[in-house]
């Protein structure tokens, strides 16, 4: 029996039940599934894309607004992204946010910032390095960046949405 077709499609309201599912299965606990609600309560999310395979929802990746100081419009926070256990080790994730990647450049975004495995979000161009210049509120190893763009800046303090201080 053939696998079906992956699909990558923005998220829609609809898919909102599917997600807290797929968020609370991913990371076992409800504090992911509680920030995608609250990202989406705030009005900070910029992209959120589903990958669908069978008419189910396999994975996730959702982008949120950040504010700098100085100020740059086009920064953006990666969090989360997830992937049904059960789907996981295929790629469904690194289709995700490549995808979205390249959908965020063509919108003109500049950075984008991910706290996560170094070993994991590398293969994505993201690194410790460009987001050592930066202030942010989870400064540390595990917090990178990923510039889309030539005139993205190169230091700063980061803001981010208020649903992250929340985050259990």
């Amino acid at each position: 029996m053939s696998t079906p077709p992956l699909v990558i499609r923005p998220e829609t309201a609809a898919d909102r039940d599917a997600l807290r599912a797929l968020h609370r299965a991913a990371f076992g606990g409800e504090a992911e599934a509680k920030l995608v609600d609250a990202l989406h309560a705030e009005g900070a999310v910029v992209l959120s894309l589903v990958a669908e395979e069978g008419g189910q929802i396999a994975g996730h990746v959702l982008y949120s607004r950040l504010t700098l100081d100085p100020p740059c419009a086009g920064a953006l926070s990666l969090a989360p992204v997830s992937v049904a256990p059960a789907r996981q080790k295929r790629a469904i994730g690194s289709r995700l946010i490549a995808d979205a990647h390249r959908m965020l450049a063509a919108r003109g975004e500049k950075i984008v910032f991910v706290l996560g495995d170094p070993a994991y979000y590398e293969r994505f161009g993201f690194s410790a390095a460009a987001a050592k210049p930066f202030r942010t509120p989870y400064d540390g190893e595990y917090m990178q960046a990923l510039t889309l763009a030539p005139e993205a800046p190169k230091s700063g303090t980061v803001r981010y949405p208020a649903a992250f201080a929340r985050l259990e």
